[in-house]
C-alpha cells in the first residue's frame, strides 16, 4: 500500500511538473506569439505608410501604433498575472483544490478556444482572451504548489522547482511560432491546447485532493485515485495536520523561555509589517526589478525589428533565441534556493558562537540572493539599453537568470522575514501593488514611440538608475543583521 501510495505521489509531481511547464505561464513568450500575430495581420489597420516613403515598395510602414495595441495587451495580461494572485489565492482558500482547478479550467479552455477561432478582423478579443488565459494559468500553479506538501524534506526545491517550470513555460508560443512556420495554422495549435483540458479534468479529479494537501503530511493520508475518502474524510486529515503543526508552534514559547528574558517578542499586527520598512523596501526592490522584465518582454518585438530595420527573419531568429533562453528558467530557479539554504546552515554553525537569533541568520541568508538578483537585473538593464543586435544574446541570457532568481527569491524572503501566519497575505498584497507598478510599462512605451520618437535613451538611463536604487533592499537588510548581531555583544 506504502508503494501504491508513493507512486501516486510521483505520478502527482510529474504530472504537476509538467501541467506548469505547459500551461501555467505561457503569456511571457508574448513575443513569439505577437510574430504570428502580425503575419496573420492583427491589427494592421493600424500601420501606416512612411510619410518619407517616395513610391519605393521596401519602404517599412509606421506600424507604431500596432505596438502600441500589442504592447497594451500584454501590459493588461501581465497586470491580471500579478494582482489576481490575491483573488485566486482567496478562491483556493475559501473553495479548496477541486472548484479552484475547474475554475482555471474553464478560464484556459475558454481563452484558448477564442484565440483559435479570432481573426485579424475580431483581434480585440485578445484583450479578453489574454487575461483569460493567465488567470488560468496562475490558478493551475497555485494549486500545484500544495504539491511539495508530500515530500516533507523536498518542500522547498519542489516549490522552486515548480516555479521555474512556470517561467519555463514561455517557450510554449516559441513551439506555436515554429509550427506555424511549417505550415501548422495558429487554429490547429491553440485547439490542440483546449484539447487537453480534457486531461486538466482527468488530473483534478484522479491525482490531486478535494481539499488541500496538508503541512505536515499526515501518517496514512490518501487523495485522489486511492482515496476511498469523502470530502468530509479528507478535511478530518486536514484537521489533524493543523493540530500537529499548532502543538508545534505551542513548543515554541518554551524553548524562547529557556534563552533568557528579553528575547521573546511580542505579536505583532498585519499593518504593522505592512508599514515596515523592510517590506516598502521589499515592494521597490521587486516592482523596479519586474517593470524592467514585463517592459522588456512586452516590447521585445518592436526592439528586434528596430534594431534588424525590419528585416523578418533577422526577427524571427532572435525571437526563437529568446524563447529558447526562457525554456532554461526550470533549471536556474533552483540555484537562488541552493544559494539560501548552504548560507543559512553556514550562519547557523556561527550563530551558536556568536548567539544570534534564527531571525538574524534567515536574514542573513537573504542578502547575498538580494543583491545578486539586483546585479543581474542591472546587468540586464544595460545590455538591453545598448543597442546593438547581437549583444541581445547576452541580454536573453541575464534576463532568465534575473527573473528565475526574482520570483523564487522574492517567496523566500517573505517567508524568512515575516512570521508565517502572515504570508499569504503578505506575498498576495506585494504581488498585487508591483502589479500596478507594472501598469506603467504601456505609458512608457507609448512616450518611446511618441515623444522621443522611438529614441529610449533617456528612459533607460532613468530606469538603470532606479534600478541601481534596488540595492538599498539587501543594504539595509544586512545593515539591520549586523545591528541585531551587535546587540546581544553589548548586551
Amino acid at each position: 500500500m506504502q508503494g501504491q501510495g508513493l507512486c501516486l505521489r510521483v505520478a502527482t509531481l510529474l504530472t504537476g511538473l509538467l501541467e506548469c511547464l505547459g500551461f501555467a505561464g505561457v503569456l511571457f513568450g508574448w513575443a513569439s506569439l505577437v510574430y504570428v500575430f502580425k503575419a496573420e495581420h492583427y491589427f494592421d489597420e493600424l500601420c501606416e505608410p512612411d510619410a518619407g516613403a517616395t513610391g519605393n515598395f521596401t519602404a517599412q510602414p509606421d506600424c507604431k501604433a500596432q505596438d502600441e495595441r500589442f504592447s497594451l495587451i500584454f501590459t493588461l495580461g501581465s497586470f491580471m498575472n500579478n494582482f489576481m494572485t490575491f483573488p485566486a489565492g482567496y478562491i483556493f482558500d475559501r473553495f479548496k483544490t477541486t472548484v479552484a482547478r475547474l475554475i482555471a479550467i474553464f478560464l484556459y479552455t475558454s481563452a484558448t478556444l477564442t484565440i483559435a477561432f479570432i481573426s485579424a478582423d475580431s483581434a480585440f478579443l485578445l484583450f479578453l482572451a489574454m487575461p483569460m488565459l493567465t488567470v488560468g494559468g496562475i490558478l493551475f500553479l497555485i494549486t500545484n504548489l500544495q504539491v511539495g506538501n508530500l515530500f516533507g524534506k523536498h518542500r522547498s526545491t519542489i516549490i522552486t522547482l515548480y516555479n521555474g517550470a512556470f517561467d519555463s513555460s514561455s517557450a510554449v508560443f516559441l513551439i506555436i511560432k515554429l509550427l506555424y512556420e511549417q505550415g501548422i495554422s495558429l487554429k490547429a495549435s491553440f485547439i490542440f491546447l483546449s484539447v487537453f483540458s480534457a486531461w486538466h479534468v482527468g488530473r483534478t479529479f484522479l491525482l490531486m485532493p478535494r481539499g488541500h494537501i496538508p503541512y505536515p503530511v499526515p501518517s496514512n493520508y490518501s487523495y485522489g485515485l486511492c482515496s476511498g475518502n469523502d470530502a468530509r474524510e479528507e478535511e478530518k486529515k486536514t484537521a489533524e495536520s493543523e493540530k500537529l503543526e499548532l502543538q508545534s508552534k505551542e513548543s515554541l514559547p518554551a524553548k524562547e523561555e529557556a534563552l533568557g528574558p528579553g528575547k521573546q517578542q511580542e505579536p505583532r499586527s498585519f499593518w504593522s509589517y505592512v508599514l515596515s520598512q523592510r517590506f516598502a523596501w521589499h515592494l521597490v526592490w521587486l516592482s523596479v526589478i519586474q517593470l524592467w522584465h514585463y517592459l522588456f518582454i512586452g516590447t521585445l518585438n518592436s526592439l528586434l525589428t528596430s534594431l534588424a530595420k525590419g528585416d523578418r527573419a533577422l526577427v524571427s531568429a532572435y525571437t526563437n533565441a529568446f524563447a529558447i533562453t526562457q525554456f532554461f528558467g526550470v533549471l536556474c530557479a533552483p540555484w537562488n534556493g541552493l544559494l539560501m539554504d548552504r548560507l543559512k546552515q553556514k550562519y547557523q554553525k556561527e550563530a551558536k558562537s556568536t548567539g544570534s537569533s534564527a531571525m538574524t541568520v534567515a536574514l542573513r541568508s537573504a542578502v547575498p540572493s538580494l543583491a545578486l538578483t539586483s546585479l543581474l537585473c542591472l546587468g540586464f538593464a544595460l545590455c538591453a539599453s545598448v543597442p546593438i543586435l547581437p549583444l541581445q544574446y547576452v541580454t536573453f541570457i541575464l534576463q532568465v537568470i534575473s527573473r528565475s532568481f526574482l520570483y523564487g527569491g522574492n517567496a523566500a524572503f517573505l517567508t524568512l522575514a515575516f512570521p508565517a501566519e502572515h504570508f499569504g497575505k503578505l506575498f498576495g498584497l506585494v504581488m498585487a501593488l508591483s502589479a500596478i507598478v507594472s501598469l506603467l510599462q504601456f505609458p512608457i512605451f507609448t512616450f518611446i514611440k511618441g515623444p522621443l520618437q522611438n529614441d529610449p535613451l533617456y528612459v533607460n538611463v532613468m530606469l538603470v538608475l532606479a534600478t541601481v536604487l534596488t540595492f538599498v533592499h539587501p543594504f539595509m537588510v544586512y545593515w539591520e543583521c549586523r545591528r541585531e548581531r551587535k546587540s546581544p555583544a553589548t548586551a
